[in-house]
């Protein structure tokens, strides 16, 4: 007779638990508050959404080697614009390294950043400095070319921390930043570059000065904006004083 009450007692739970169940309710609590009014997301967004943050929870590769290789593989930002993506290019060991926004339209075509009349303005550039093009780490913060142009907005955050990264790989001495939108990326101003002071930059625990000048293809459309361009190179080199970042 005991144990009668403790089955009529399981048989009660189980009846009302499986009333919950038809009446929609699948758990008991939740740890987080819910917005009950909120429209649901469709299948294709939340699917995009456990994606991105997959992406930015899986920790990126530590060597150089593997870390251009998987910007160019299937699971990088840019894999999803459905445009040629243009590798970085230069001695891992560069005294400086020079960041732009994206490759050029014929960049592409040749596999090779800056190589039209951009990169000719570019050498031109880095000889007034007394460097090669050999000598230095040419790198994009996009390594595909959108169709718009423009950095997306909603990727600037992600390309920002690739390539904080990625200078922390190449741990050089001197970065330089062609053009205003690596600038904000980088730097997170909207103000015209600096040219009084140099920009500390922190990556993976260390600091590296950084210099912000126009790129070439605004300079090619705009060449009075070349003294400009001409005071930054030399800010880069004189090594003033810097602003942390």
């Amino acid at each position: 007779m005991g144990v009668e009450p403790n089955s009529d007692w399981q048989a009660t739970a189980a009846s009302a638990l499986e009333w919950w169940r038809d009446a929609g309710v699948d758990v008991l609590t939740e740890a987080d508050p819910r917005d009950w009014l909120a429209r649901a997301p469709s299948p294709a967004a939340a699917a995009a959404t456990a994606g991105a943050n997959a992406e930015a929870a899986a920790p990126l590769p530590e060597t150089l080697e593997a870390f251009v290789a998987w910007r160019m593989g299937a699971d990088a930002p840019e894999a999803t614009w459905h445009t040629p993506r243009v590798a970085p290019g230069g001695p891992a060991d560069a005294a400086l390294m020079v960041l732009v926004d994206m490759p050029e339209a014929e960049d592409a075509a040749t596999g090779t950043l800056l190589s039209g009349a951009a990169g000719r303005l570019f050498d031109r550039m880095l000889a007034a400095i007394g460097l090669e093009r050999e000598q230095v780490y040419l790198a994009p913060l996009a390594y595909a070319r959108p169709v718009t142009e423009q950095l997306p907005g909603d990727a600037v955050s992600r390309l920002r921390e690739l390539a904080l990264h990625h200078l922390g790989l190449i741990a050089p001495q001197k970065l330089l930043l062609l053009g205003r939108a690596t600038e904000r990326v980088l730097i997170g101003t909207n103000q015209a570059s600096d040219t009084k002071s140099l920009h500390a930059i922190n990556h993976s625990q260390a600091t590296v000065r950084a210099a912000a000048c126009h790129h070439p293809r605004f300079l090619l459309k705009r060449p009075a904006a070349k003294a400009d361009a001409w005071k930054n190179l030399q800010l880069l080199l004189s090594g003033g004083p810097s602003q942390c970042v």
